[in-house]
């Protein structure tokens, strides 16, 4: 009997437990750890941030998934891992600490044969004083956090209801940030829910970005082919902002809020401040906190993990400028080095190097996009090391491992802006690789697969993921035949 541990729920970790659940046989052992209770569709967190779905959309309770499966849970968070184990018993072991509200506190050592490192981020709120919940913006990373953005929304909105006008400001809060899709997304949809309100006209509407041009997303943006022209996201994402009336602010890094102003930089070295009325801005993503021992005990979490906390895996960390980088040196196969039974998947793993551009203001701050892994890129790893850890259970250990690099993956994004099945709208980005490679391609992607398109047709697409990914995710009958 085999036995594989599963840190994390997201949707890569989750991905992998039910992948492995139906390749491998039931003597094995497949067990998740997840701190939260619930699995979140975090893509609809956006509409659950507008009032457009609740809560309850956007999730469901993880264990009746697993207990039907036949899939071991803890709620708990992983605090620490001994790839060799211990003295008591030689095979890895996690250390976990529970969060079920009976058992909170309460310590537990975990073995294994396989371990997948799908923990996610640690969202650092803290990373830009007075961020983030308990500060003074709003965030939508978790269906939580979406429900009081929502709120905090209405009443700015009832403000603007009496004719006195209000600022509201959309973007990321830190100049390292990821995930400036979910931004983007954001704010259209507090635009259209500003129109939908009538009140549009007395709001001004800012976006605040870490990225040097729109529609740079943390990829060093997009070449597209339309109807056989070429024209550049960023083109296509600035007309987008035009027509809405949204105010965009490209390279900023915000050094702190206060009560109703955030103090920021630009790339150019000059500080400015920003009134506001209403605030939703990303925080930067680290690795979830964990330590890693020998047997005898000692600390050897520098040899697993990077100093941003992300697992290193089989990608080239070498130092180097950013032009020498090449697509290749990004991971295939996810295997932590010197291992060859443990994996990270999805944000979980360390980025050899930034996608965009790095890119320092005059004063040395730090402003530049990380690379995003989220989505269908981390859905794709999680199958792809569940099926190699399937492969070497049944076949051996010198089972080939499956590959799934992002300078080989494509992705699609669909960012809503505005939702309603006749009015709504959404920008539609398909890319090829990710990670762009300009050995293969001329724009470093192949322009045939790299498209965008906005309209109402894009809306319809993402409410079919939303209740296909949710089915999928709640493992119905059929759930494999649903893509990645």
């Amino acid at each position: 009997m085999a036995e594989v541990l599963i840190l994390g729920a997201g949707v890569s970790g989750h991905t992998a437990a039910l992948h492995l659940r139906r390749l491998l046989g039931s003597q094995h052992k497949v067990t998740v750890v997840s701190p939260n209770s619930q699995w979140n569709w975090i893509p609809s967190n956006i509409w659950v941030g507008v009032g457009e779905m609740a809560k309850k959309d956007v999730v469901f309770p993880l264990a009746p998934v697993y207990a039907r499966k036949k899939i071991g849970f803890h709620q708990a968070k992983a605090v620490a891992i001994r790839p060799k184990g211990d003295a008591d018993d030689s095979r890895g072991a996690v250390d976990i600490e529970y969060t079920l509200p009976e058992k909170a506190g309460t310590t537990e050592r975990l073995r294994y044969d396989y371990l997948i490192n799908a923990t996610g981020p640690k969202l650092k709120f803290e990373a830009t004083e007075g961020m983030g919940p308990g500060g003074h913006t709003e965030s939508v990373c978790t269906a939580d956090h979406a429900v009081e953005a929502n709120h905090k929304l209405r009443e700015v909105i009832e403000v603007l209801k009496t004719g006195k006008p209000q600022t509201l400001v959309v973007g990321t809060g830190h100049g390292t940030c990821t995930c400036e899709g979910a931004a983007f997304e954001y704010v259209f949809n507090v635009d259209h829910e500003l129109r939908q309100a009538g009140v549009r006209d007395l709001a001004r509407v800012v976006y605040l970005t870490n990225e040097a041009a729109l529609g740079d997303f943390g990829v060093d943006g997009m070449v597209f082919d339309q109807q056989g022209f070429q024209t550049t996201s960023e083109l296509w994402t600035g007309s987008l902002f035009r027509e809405r009336g949204v105010e965009a602010v490209v390279g900023t890094h915000v050094h702190r809020v206060e009560e109703r102003t955030i103090h920021y930089e630009t790339l150019d070295g000059t500080t400015h401040t920003l009134e506001f009325d209403f605030a939703m801005l990303i925080p930067p993503f680290g690795g979830v906190p964990l330590q890693a021992y020998d047997a005898e005990g000692n600390d050897i979490t520098s040899e697993l993990f990077a100093p941003s906390g992300f697992m290193k895996v089989d990608a080239d960390y070498t130092p180097k400028p950013y032009e020498e980088w090449r697509a290749e040196d990004w991971p295939t196969t996810y295997a932590a080095p010197g291992y060859d039974n443990i994996w990270a998947v999805g944000i979980a793993f360390a980025p050899p190097h930034q996608i965009s551009k790095p890119r320092k203001s005059p004063n040395g701050t730090v402003i530049a996009p990380s690379p995003p892994r989220t989505g269908m890129p981390s859905g794709v790893m999680g199958k792809t090391v569940a099926m190699t850890i399937a492969d070497r259970i049944k076949h051996g250990t010198s089972a080939a491992p499956h590959t799934a690099s992002m300078a080989r993956m494509g992705a699609a994004c669909v960012a809503s802006a505005g939702t309603g099945l006749t009015k709504g709208s959404a920008a539609a980005m398909t890319m090829l690789p990710v990670v762009p490679d300009y050995q293969r391609f001329t724009t470093g992607r192949d322009e045939r697969e790299t498209r965008g398109e906005l309209g109402l047709h894009g809306h319809w697409v993402k409410l079919m993921l939303h209740y296909l990914f949710l089915y999928k995710a709640k493992a119905r009958p059929g759930w494999q035949m649903i893509p990645e």
